[in-house]
């Protein structure tokens, strides 16, 4: 394959080509391509698609797939958020286990600051620094004057089904007042935790810890980190005709269109990222040769999708810093061992 495909793996009808480059980061089937530093940088580039409350997508453009996949794992595993460590159950006589509740509960995503709290180690008390307390006091009772007619158990009990609305945040020392303006809750009010009957009971006490999510999921702050290379359409012949208008149903919706050139009808890519490289194209004899399938090596499509306790921009700033910083330390080592070398010959 030529050098200028170096960046392209190539999709084909029963396989994928030039998945990897060399055995270093950017390099290509033992060709001799050094990094510059300088066109790194002038190739670097993060392009913002689309942000929400809750999702970024996000294009990273330049960089090895390593660096990609160390930024999904970093927004992934390592940026801390506050969620339920500790159940402390005193009654619960519903059908759901102890455990199993204890584990639904912990998987409740919490909104509140980590950056305002400290590190709870092994053997640390709880105090109003490292620790948020929530309370869970419920009971199931009739309804009096419901028809007997009703199945509806939400008509027919009070409490039959258990919200996280019915988590109440037990402030502790000064918390009150440092977070007046925006109180400590569950991002949701309606997640449901169990269900209850008439004379059913759960009471139990609930303390959030910061953490992240390499020790467990619930403390990861996002429902969804991945990424997918660029597609890359490239149609070598012109595809005329009705030849053309069943080119473009072979793709997603979006993905390719029929225009008229010179009185004649031809196929046109306009927007390649809507492809799902499902190869449907590469199926039909009549386009055997006139166009190639691939995707961009070093274009990285993100999605990020927040849980709602940090926002996505946020997160993505965050887990860059948190990148940042480990190149610093590997630099520092590396430095050191060079010098230890040097000194050791």
């Amino acid at each position: 394959m030529a050098l200028e495909d170096r960046n392209r793996v190539v999709i084909l009808e029963d396989r994928v080509e030039n998945i990897s480059g060399a055995d270093f980061p950017m390099g290509f089937d033992g060709k001799d391509v050094p990094f510059h530093l300088e066109s790194f940088r002038d190739t670097l580039d993060i392009r913002i698609i689309r942000v929400t409350p809750t999702d970024i997508e996000f294009d990273l453009i330049g960089v090895d797939a390593s660096i990609a996949n160390a930024l999904r794992r970093i927004l992934i595993a390592e940026i801390p958020t506050m969620a339920i460590e500790k159940v402390y159950m005193i009654n619960n006589t519903g059908i759901m286990q102890d455990e199993v509740l204890a584990h639904r509960l912990g998987l409740i995503p919490i909104l509140a600051d980590p950056n305002e709290f400290q590190w709870k180690r092994s053997g640390d008390p709880p105090t109003d620094q490292n620790t948020i307390v929530f309370k869970l006091d419920v009971v199931c009772k009739r309804n009096h004057g419901v028809p007997e007619t009703e199945v509806d158990p939400k008509k027919k009990y009070e409490n039959s089904s258990i919200y996280t609305s019915h988590l109440v945040w037990d402030p502790k020392g000064d918390q009150g007042d440092r977070f007046a303006s925006n109180r400590i809750r569950p991002i949701h009010d309606d997640i449901l935790i169990t269900k209850l009957r008439p004379g059913q009971v759960i009471s139990c006490e609930l303390h959030c810890e910061k953490g992240v999510g390499k020790d467990h999921a619930k403390f990861s702050p996002v429902a969804t980190a991945s990424y997918r290379l660029l597609p890359d359409i490239q149609i070598l012949e012109d595809i005329t005709g009705d030849d053309a208008e069943f080119f473009c149903s072979c793709f997603p919706p979006g993905v390719a269109k029929v225009i008229e050139e010179n009185g004649i009808r031809k196929a046109k890519i306009v927007n390649p990222r809507k492809d799902t490289v499902s190869r449907e194209v590469l199926r039909h004899k009549q386009f055997d040769g006139k166009v190639r399938l691939t995707r961009i090596r070093d274009h990285f499509i993100f999605n990020v999708e927040s849980t709602g306790i940090i926002s996505p921009e946020t997160l993505v700033s965050q887990a860059l810093d948190i990148l940042i910083e480990k190149c610093d330390i590997s630099k520092k080592a590396l430095e050191k061992a060079v010098k230890g070398n040097r000194e050791y010959n």
